[in-house]
């Protein structure tokens, strides 16, 4: 390639990875406590509230079963709103977040239920409050999973940025499709995708170490 594609291989994967980054941080600043909730919310459970779980939950199932591609010309005038502009790596993060954030509940509330029931009960029986019990209890003995599942989004974030590229959002998806399919340019195309694949080899790799860690560190204590 010459340099000038060189050139703009770096900054899309740039752009990309500043998505994906603020998507990922703005998706767990909003999907962390809303998993908390809906893994501690059921009847009898630490903060029962089963209609307001049962309303969430619907509106959580709702987003994450709308195809990405859809979601994002749906919320063309929000993400406007939000913005400014429905074009660019900017605009980009605000579809990316809201598919991030109930992918990322979800998880976390998985992560939380593999808890074992019996240390909430201890928890219970030494006078523990419930928030006490979330923060103490169930957050540091899910953490691992909590942080094999934000690995499993960061890497399903990857692939959504790339979609984005056909709506003009920007990044590795929209060189590959100006460059690699518009113009006629397979080895663009192919330095996308290898770049991708990097990127997802790298995310999860690093997303194992770290849990692992976090799974030895809690076994130790």
């Amino acid at each position: 390639m010459s340099p000038e594609l060189v050139r703009l291989l770096v900054q899309a994967t740039g752009d990309t990875l500043y998505m994906v980054a603020l998507a990922a941080t703005l998706g767990t600043l909003f999907g962390l406590p809303l998993g908390v909730f809906l893994a501690t919310s059921r009847r009898g459970e630490l903060l029962a509230a089963p209609w307001l779980n049962g309303a969430l939950g619907f509106v959580v199932n709702a987003t994450r079963s709308t195809p990405f591609i859809i979601l994002v010309v749906a919320i063309i005038p929000f993400t406007r709103l939000i913005a400014g502009t429905s074009i660019g790596t900017s605009a980009a993060t605000v579809p990316l977040t809201i598919a991030a954030t109930p992918f990322i509940a979800r998880l976390v509330e998985a992560a939380i239920r593999e808890v074992d029931g019996g240390l909430v009960e201890a928890a219970r029986a030494f006078g523990a409050s419930p928030l006490q019990i979330i923060l103490k209890v169930l957050l540091p003995e899910a953490l691992p999973g909590i942080v094999l599942g934000l690995t499993l989004a960061v890497v399903s974030l990857l692939g959504y940025s790339a979609m984005v590229g056909a709506v003009g959002g920007g990044g590795l998806g929209d060189l590959g499709i100006r460059y690699g399919y518009q113009r006629f340019m397979p080895e663009m195309m192919l330095a996308v995708v290898v770049v991708l694949i990097v990127l997802v080899q790298a995310v999860q790799s690093l997303g194992d170490r770290l849990a692992r860690s976090l799974n030895r560190r809690i076994r130790r204590s």
